[in-house]
């Protein structure tokens, strides 16, 4: 699994990181940075709903 974010929309409204802290963060300068680019199978729930829930569906997964 490999998390993919589109720079383009992503608004950095945080929810990922809410959701996911392992995996994303959001920057002082209101930059995303992801943190894990490939996570463990364990937190593939999580950062599925952050796919989900993402108001800019900047964020998907491949494999």
């Amino acid at each position: 699994m490999k998390i993919v974010v589109d720079y383009d929309l992503c608004e950095s409204n945080a929810v990922c990181m809410d959701v996911c802290p392992e995996c994303f963060k959001v920057e002082e300068d209101d930059t995303l940075t992801i943190l894990m680019e490939s996570p463990a199978e364990n937190l593939r729930g999580k950062v599925e709903e952050c796919v989900r829930l993402c108001p800019r569906q900047a964020i998907s997964l491949e494999g």
